[in-house]
């Protein structure tokens, strides 16, 4: 982990809402779309730059002075999400995880892969792509965030994957993951789970779901920097996976005639890659850790809880019980809404494609009681 000395202790909400400079002129509320770093957190990764490209130069040089930091954020990720450091590869986003998934299963004409209607389009756009070779998409439905269990199991009889989320990024909502994993996997189904909305927002030990594998990102609630995603891959799981694209990170011996694979999940990474967004990421988990996550996530229900009960009941479309710090409201222009919000009341979120007519609030530990009063009256002044 990074030492106290790179990133100065935060304890409270007040802490890190102080080091992010986004707020000295808007009311930030869209961290599930992309979180601003605080201060610290992008000063580690200029750190991590300098010291990459000037100190490490001749000794013990850029190679192994990556090689050793990403390892590093490996065990510090690992450790985080309650797992093993094989368990994790270091990737560059959620839909890269998901796409290096998709290219390591051997796919025939006729496989079914069973998604959500709730997916973002990292968990649409690589199944689009294997239709073209002949493989089926089932999507089984959702309403207002809730998956439809029977229509579930009828899909997933006979899938070769499933693909759903674990918190849905239009209605806040949890999806019961372990449940579904068990009943794709009684079908023979292995599953790929988009977790981007959780970590950050509250405790996640990834090895309780059951999932073949989990992709995140730290750009989001995580507090980091973009270009640092993390993939876990469930060490039996990733035995029988074989990367679509591979390079000297993927094998053992890069020099070696015939080539060997990592052991699990490390086999998914591929080449050269800056090690900043590596070393953010750190930075970043010592911080969250800091804090406190159930303080970060006691601090976002609070503030969910009061944003929805100023929300009028035609008006919410998340539940009037928040679930997380993603809450969802129905406007009449989501569009002219959204840039009203920013241009006369300095607030920033955004609006969805689905459902329609809607605009979403990202609450999370740096926001205050007072942005979301403000959200409120100038949703209002809107006439939403």
């Amino acid at each position: 982990m990074t030492t106290p000395a790179d990133v100065p202790a935060m304890t409270t909400p007040a802490d890190v809402r102080e080091s992010v400079p986004v707020f000295d002129d808007v009311r930030y509320l869209n961290t599930g779309a992309s979180g601003p770093s605080p201060r610290p957190i992008v000063e580690a990764a200029q750190r991590a730059i300098e010291t990459h490209e000037w100190d490490a130069a001749d000794d013990p040089g850029p190679y192994p002075h990556a090689f050793g930091l990403y390892e590093d954020t490996r065990a510090d990720v690992a450790d985080f999400l309650g797992a093993e450091d094989h368990e994790i590869a270091l990737t560059q986003s959620t839909t890269d995880g998901i796409t290096r998934i998709a290219s390591a299963i051997e796919w025939e004409p006729g496989d079914v892969v069973v998604r959500t209607d709730l997916e973002h389009p990292a968990g649409i756009l690589p199944w689009q792509r294997l239709e073209r070779r002949g493989c089926e998409v089932r999507v089984a439905p959702t309403t207002e965030g809730r998956i439809d269990r029977d229509a579930y199991r009828e899909a997933v009889s006979d899938a070769k994957l499933v693909c759903l989320s674990a918190l849905t990024w239009n209605y806040g909502t949890h999806l019961p993951v372990s449940e579904l994993v068990e009943e794709a996997h009684d079908a023979g189904a292995r599953v790929l789970v988009d977790a981007v909305q959780v970590p950050g927002q509250c405790q996640l030990d990834v090895t309780d779901w059951g999932a073949d594998a989990v992709a995140m990102a730290s750009h989001k609630w995580m507090l980091g920097l973009w270009g640092a995603g993390f993939l876990y891959v469930d060490g039996d799981a990733a035995e029988d996976l074989h990367p679509g694209q591979i390079g000297y990170r993927s094998v053992e011996d890069p020099s070696a005639p015939a080539y060997e694979l990592k052991r699990g999940a490390p086999r998914f990474e591929i080449g050269t890659t800056s090690p900043a967004p590596y070393a953010a990421l750190s930075a970043s988990i010592d911080l969250l850790t800091d804090v406190g996550l159930d303080t970060i996530e006691s601090h976002i229900d609070h503030l969910a809880t009061r944003f929805v009960e100023g929300v009028p009941e035609d008006r919410l479309v998340s539940p009037r019980d928040p679930e997380s710090g993603l809450v969802t409201v129905r406007v009449d222009d989501p569009e002219s809404t959204v840039e009203r919000l920013r241009e006369e009341h300095d607030i920033v979120i955004r609006s969805l494609p689905d459902p329609d007519g809607a605009v979403r609030a990202s609450l999370h530990v740096y926001n205050t009681t007072a942005d979301v009063d403000r959200l409120l009256r100038g949703l209002e002044a809107t006439g939403w």
